[in-house]
């Protein structure tokens, strides 16, 4: 016992060294990183289109740490990133009418909008979105998104700030006119689509831009059957056809 009494006495414990925030002589330190830019792809949604980073200071196990841009100073000059909002839900479920509040909103706020919408929803003409209450809003009424910038002008195109899709589901060129018009042009992009058909597929490519969204809402209607909330689309002909 007299033996390890005397062993532990021999025990040398080092003292503790000042955190390093409080240590006069410690200079905080910085990491420096290039930004990554967001990229689009022409190839489809198999293609990820990663985020830009972003300059920020943080505590990693209790440190504080700077993180620098040095991506060039190019990247001041470099347009806003655009974002992307997708509404979607079976029908009947107010995907329209919350577009048009969200356009609205955005007009409100200053911001300069348009509205596009395919020519293949001909119920109420092709002048207009309008919703189940009767709520319109004028649009451009095209068959491939891709043509919109030439239709509106480029003047005219570059002078907006959010741009709103009503029955997204029909367009082809749907995820590469998101893609284009967000991360290169600086767009705000609002989509409201079916995300299935009655069967419970997807419907066109509205779903393929999940990825990419910013926020995405998920609208449900009320069956007509038995009055609880619908959350998918009854085909109540026996058409199969869906355009």
């Amino acid at each position: 016992m007299l033996q390890i009494l005397k062993m532990k006495s021999l025990l040398f414990i080092p003292p503790k060294p000042l955190p390093f925030h409080q240590n006069p002589n410690f200079k905080k330190p910085t990491i420096f990183f290039s930004q990554i830019s967001r990229l689009t792809h022409s190839s489809g949604p198999a293609n990820p289109i990663p985020r830009p980073l972003s300059a920020m200071n943080g505590v990693i196990d209790g440190r504080d740490f700077t993180i620098e841009d040095r991506s060039s100073a190019a990247a001041a000059a470099a347009p806003p990133f655009g974002e992307i909002h997708v509404i979607v839900g079976p029908m009947f479920a107010g995907k329209t009418t919350a577009l048009l509040r969200r356009i609205q909103a955005e007009s409100a706020s200053g911001r300069r909008v348009a509205m596009i919408k395919s020519n293949k929803d001909t119920r109420y003409g092709l002048d207009s979105v309008v919703t189940h209450d009767g709520v319109k809003m004028p649009c451009w009424a095209l068959n491939d998104l891709s043509i919109f910038k030439a239709k509106m002008g480029p003047e005219a195109y570059d002078k907006i700030d959010v741009i709103g899709i009503d029955e997204a589901q029909f367009f082809k060129d749907l995820y590469e006119f998101c893609c284009n018009a967000a991360d290169q042009d600086g767009k705000t992009v609002i989509v409201a689509g079916l995300d299935g058909d009655y069967l419970r597929r997807s419907f066109g490519s509205v779903l393929d831009i999940i990825p990419l969204a910013d926020s995405v809402t998920k609208l449900t209607a009320r069956c007509e059957l038995c009055g609880k909330r619908a959350f998918f689309t009854l085909r109540k002909t026996n058409e199969t056809q869906l355009n």
